[in-house]
């Protein structure tokens, strides 16, 4: 079984910056894809950012230019950094990995709170 921990969440005021990091551990395997995702209060988790074991990057376009992610194949680590922060951005803010096997297991989520 994979765990998978967030850390890094909290409040910040409009313009302000915040980095997520997240560590996945646990069992025999090895991780291919990494993503940060969040969700909003009665809405479906969206797709923030993701990275490839190779670290090709894929982002949401609402934070192009503002989040940066990038990842550490021998600590299975992977973080974001969130510049810019918005009030829109207050969500919580899940991590994601697939094993090579495709197998996806979520972290426990980390709050982020912008304030305006």
């Amino acid at each position: 079984q994979v765990q998978v921990v967030e850390s890094g969440g909290g409040s910040v005021q409009a313009g302000g910056s915040l980095r997520l990091s997240c560590a996945a551990s646990g069992g025999d395997f090895s991780i291919n894809s990494m993503g940060w995702y969040r969700q909003y209060p009665g809405k479906q988790r969206e797709l923030v950012a993701t990275i490839s074991r190779l670290g090709s990057q894929t982002y949401a376009d609402s934070v192009k230019g503002r989040f940066t992610i990038w990842r550490d194949n021998a600590e299975n680590t992977v973080w974001l950094q969130m510049n810019s922060l918005e009030p829109a951005d207050t969500a919580v803010y899940y991590c994601r990995v697939w094993t090579l096997q495709l197998v996806g297991y979520w972290g426990q989520g980390t709050q982020v709170t912008v304030s305006s």
